[in-house]
This record gives structure tokens, C-alpha cells and sequence, in this order.
């Protein structure tokens, strides 16, 4: 007993000799090389071979589709005269990588946007794919696969998840690349992907550690870095030495709360005024009753029917919770725990202590 007694003093103690260290992250997990990013491309197709599931006859552009493609294999249709439901329209997106090449095979989405049922058991004929400039990147085409299903019947229906979407894996080939080198250049911008005066500062320290003067912070979310001449020839490497470099990133001081499903966020850094919080909950229970008044027999009164309302009100005791200034993010848990604060009761009681203006920290309500 005793031993455990002891040892379970020493786990209290060894954070108070032995404090945890501060963890690190790599550059490349807080930045990227400003102009190496994904484009998005998007084109207009058909799926075909569907189980009676497609678009209907009354969808107009699904068949002038149809009759325009048919139109160029030397099949000339009327378009009005056209009633098939195995075809449908959609909208297919892709996402080209950085450094893409031709030939490279990416995932398509496909998405109906005429009154298909479903898209399970289709195949999407060859849709060109163009970027925000007009220009062709790439060329989509194979089997549809639906990550649900859909039955029904006379008088039930049965789907899971949503069949009027679905995914193309490796359906697209990349047919031509966007130019995103930085071989031959003298100097380059890293960015943040959240914009900080002080982790742009220490991204720029410490790539000074390893090359000395090479990078110098712009503003809160850009760095400029120029490349050494010993490393002009090796750009690939360089660039690889700057992503693997380990920095202590800041964190803001923020609390973010979602009143939808009583989900709360704390940073580390929130700190709190000294306050007293006091939490109850008032409830008020109504109940409605009707009352019959029945008339004796052969008696000339008439039967009557009264409301009754019982209201009963129940306030539990609310107890005040002393916070110390300068609290942290362990004792601010600590200490609504201790009020036995529900998360929905833990929202109302940030928000009140923000307008009291003791909350040293962004709120922000999803």
C-alpha cells in the first residue's frame, strides 16, 4: 500500500521537475512554396449504360447531348425524338497536382446534374477536362462507382448514402502539365497557411541557422528565400532541406465553439481574468389536464368541460466558482468540470465570461 502510495506521488510530482518539452513541426506542414498548388479542372459528360435510372425525356440538354454525340459518329437524331433513361448528364471535376505530366492517371468526381436516379453500373464517356483558362488538361473516362445503393419498390425505397454521385479512380489522364519549376530561379516565397508575424519570423531564423542570409520574413504570412549559389544547381535538395526543418510554431489564443452539437475547442494559450462564475439551471414543467363536470340524471344542467394547468418550477442551487487571473488551459477544464458543466453549458459560460470582457482569447461560434 505504501508503495503505491509513493509511487503515485512521484507521477504527481515528475511534471513539476521534469516539465513535458514543447513539440515541433516541420516547415512543410505550416507552408508551402508559394505557386506550387493543385488547379482544379472541370468539364461536361455523359454517363451511359445505367439501369433505367438516367435522366428523363423531359431533361432537354441530356438528349441534345446525346444527339450531338451520335451526331459526330455519323448517326444523325432528333433530339425531341429521343426517349432513353439509361443516359445521364454530369459534371465532372478533377484536381490536377502540382508538377503534373502527361500521362499521369488522377481520380475524377462525377456528379448528376439533370433528375438521375442513380449513377450505379454507368461508365463516363471521354469529357474533356479544361482549367480556369479554357485550356485543356486532361481527358476523364471509365467506370462510375457509387459508394451507396438505391432500392426501391411499389411502396418502399430503400438507399444508402448518395447514388447520384460517385468517383472514377486513376479515369483521368493528364494531357498536358502546368509549368510550376523553380530550376534557374535565384529566390522564392514560402507562405503560411496561417498567417503569423512570429512563425514567420522563426521560419526565417531557421533557415538563417543553415544558410546564412538566405531568408527574410515579408510580412505575417510570406517568406522570401533566395537560393545560395552553391545550391543553383540542386534546387530539388535545397527546397528539401527547408521543408524537413523543424520549428516551435505559435499558437493563437482561441476558443471555438459549435452550438450545433455542443463541440468545444480551447487553445493552450487562452487565458482568463480573474471572475466568479455561478451556473444553474431553471425548469419549468407545465402540465394540461382537462376536467369533466357531469350533470346528476334528469337533472336540466349541462355537462361542462374545464382546463386545469399545473405549473411547477424547480431552480437548482447555482455555486460560485472562483477563476484566478492568468488561469491555464488545464485548470480552466478543471474548473468547469468542478461546476459539472455540461459542453452546452460550458459555451453559455465562455460567451458570458467574453462579454465580461475576462476572456483573453478569440471566440468564434460555428
Amino acid at each position: 500500500m505504501k508503495v503505491r502510495i509513493v509511487l503515485f506521488i512521484f507521477i504527481l510530482l515528475v511534471p513539476l521537475f521534469f516539465p513535458s518539452p514543447s513539440f515541433s513541426v516541420r516547415i512543410k506542414d505550416i507552408a508551402f512554396i508559394d505557386g506550387v498548388r493543385p488547379n482544379q479542372l472541370i468539364g461536361y459528360g455523359l454517363v451511359v449504360g445505367l439501369n433505367g435510372t438516367g435522366d428523363k425525356s423531359s431533361t432537354i440538354f441530356t438528349n441534345q447531348s446525346l444527339s450531338n454525340m451520335l451526331e459526330k459518329m455519323g448517326i444523325k437524331v432528333n433530339p425531341s425524338a429521343t426517349k432513353v433513361n439509361n443516359v445521364a448528364a454530369v459534371i465532372v471535376t478533377a484536381t490536377l497536382p502540382p508538377f503534373a505530366k502527361p500521362g499521369m492517371r488522377v481520380d475524377a468526381l462525377v456528379s448528376s446534374i439533370g433528375d438521375a436516379k442513380s449513377l450505379e453500373g454507368g461508365v463516363l464517356l471521354a469529357t474533356p477536362l479544361r482549367g480556369m483558362d479554357g485550356e485543356i488538361y486532361g481527358v476523364a473516362q471509365g467506370p462510375v462507382v457509387v459508394g451507396g445503393f438505391q432500392v426501391q419498390g411499389q411502396a418502399a425505397a430503400i438507399q444508402k448514402n448518395h447514388t447520384t454521385s460517385g468517383r472514377v479512380p486513376n479515369g483521368v489522364t493528364v494531357e498536358k502539365g502546368v509549368n510550376q519549376s523553380i530550376a534557374g530561379k535565384s529566390s522564392f516565397l514560402i507562405s503560411l497557411k496561417n498567417p503569423d508575424f512570429t512563425n514567420a519570423k522563426k521560419i526565417a531564423d531557421e533557415i538563417n541557422k543553415v544558410f546564412k542570409n538566405a531568408a527574410k520574413a515579408k510580412d505575417g504570412a510570406t517568406v522570401s528565400v533566395y537560393v545560395p549559389d552553391e545550391m543553383r544547381d540542386d534546387p530539388v535538395r535545397f527546397v528539401s532541406l527547408i521543408e524537413n526543418m523543424e520549428i516551435n510554431p505559435e499558437i493563437p489564443a482561441k476558443v471555438v465553439v459549435n452550438e450545433r452539437t455542443g463541440t468545444v475547442v480551447i487553445g493552450e494559450n487562452v487565458r482568463i481574468s480573474t471572475v466568479a462564475v455561478s451556473h444553474g439551471n431553471i425548469t419549468i414543467q407545465i402540465k394540461e389536464s382537462l376536467s369533466v363536470s357531469q350533470p346528476l340524471p334528469f337533472a336540466r344542467g349541462e355537462t361542462v368541460v374545464t382546463p386545469e394547468t399545473s405549473i411547477r418550477v424547480e431552480e437548482e442551487k447555482g455555486r460560485f466558482f472562483i477563476l484566478e487571473g492568468g488561469v491555464t488551459i488545464r485548470e480552466l477544464v478543471s474548473a468547469l468540470n468542478a461546476l459539472g458543466a455540461t459542453p452546452r453549458d460550458v459555451i453559455v459560460i465562455l460567451e458570458t465570461i467574453k462579454a465580461a470582457g475576462a476572456l483573453h482569447a478569440e471566440l468564434e461560434v460555428i
